[in-house]
């Protein structure tokens, strides 16, 4: 089945290509310049801190929807044991295997390809079993730190949640960003608030994963004309789910990643974050979320922090 003409016709305005030289492997986190990184540090005043991420745990929000996204399993290797000998110091360690985008985490450029390509162009068979990402791993990744900014769309439609057929549109940022008095600008890390990790956090993990709002198919189309380095949110599947257009699934996810070069996330928890903007009263601040660097990995667990 061919992708349809609305999709190639927006990949076709956000296309980042060649924007960085043929050798790029970061896509839009080369805007976030060393320039940027000093202003957003400098607007760090009180020094509140809001964790973004939510528990991994073995009952954590994977249901099993993806296949192999498994949540952490994680056991004892040693417990209070004397490697050198009794009466030594004793220690406790332990092992985890997890899919690598089983929490709140970023999705690499390598996450998603189309027409047989990733982002910048290169072939999509550059991602082997074995050899895992040839190109743009997350490792690739190393500094995702800068301004963040929270599009807190729930609040600004008055709401705790928003229903999950609401597809977030290019309206509803503008909205956001008008409710927050925030300008979203080259080399920000935006933020989008749903609502919907509240299932979640209340213990519905299938109500979470399905239905889903999530970021509309219009949407790449504002974060490219602002020059965004990185989107996440608080669900799930990062767009709206079931699809806008029928049987274009993960369309967002093509535009964001394979066309834009630009990193995504889910399954942020940003309910403390709407709280301590809404108190501090910006909506904006410095966030840090450096990825895990696993070499080749399509996806890393992130514990993102923002600070005021």
């Amino acid at each position: 089945m061919s992708l349809p003409a609305a999709f190639h016709e927006i990949a076709a305005r956000v296309n980042n290509w060649g924007r960085w030289g043929r050798d790029d492997e970061i896509g839009t986190l080369n805007l976030i310049t060393d320039a940027a990184v000093r202003e957003a540090a400098a607007g760090v005043r009180t020094g509140r801190r809001v964790a973004l991420a939510v528990e991994l745990r073995q009952d954590g929000v994977q249901t099993g929807m993806i296949p192999g996204r498994v949540n952490p399993l994680h056991v004892m290797v040693q417990v209070n044991q004397e490697l050198f000998g009794p009466g030594t110091i004793a220690t406790s360690d332990d092992a985890v295997t997890l899919g690598l985008q089983a929490g709140t985490h970023w999705d690499a450029l390598t996450h998603a390809s189309h027409s047989g390509r990733i982002y910048n162009g290169r072939p999509a068979d550059t991602v082997t079993p074995h050899g895992r990402a040839a190109f743009s791993g997350i490792h690739t990744a190393r500094h995702v730190v800068g301004r963040g900014v929270l599009l807190d769309v729930a609040a600004a439609k008055g709401v705790d949640r928003l229903p999950g057929d609401h597809a977030v549109t290019p309206e509803d940022l503008d909205e956001a960003a008008e409710y927050g008095r925030v300008t979203v600008g080259a080399g920000d890390i935006v933020l989008v608030r749903t609502g919907q990790i509240r299932l979640y956090l209340a213990g519905d993990r299938h109500g979470y994963a399905f239905p889903s709002p999530g970021l509309s198919i219009r949407t790449p189309e504002w974060f490219h004309a602002r020059d965004v380095a990185a989107v996440a949110n608080d669900t799930l599947t990062f767009e709206i789910f079931p699809p806008e257009i029928e049987d274009l699934w993960l369309g967002v996810h093509a535009l964001d990643l394979v066309e834009m070069g630009m990193l995504q996330g889910q399954n942020w928890n940003l309910e403390e974050l709407s709280t301590a903007c809404a108190e501090e009263g910006r909506y904006g601040f410095l966030l840090s979320a450096m990825p895990e660097p696993f070499v080749g990995g399509t996806g890393t667990p992130v514990a993102p922090v923002a600070l005021f």
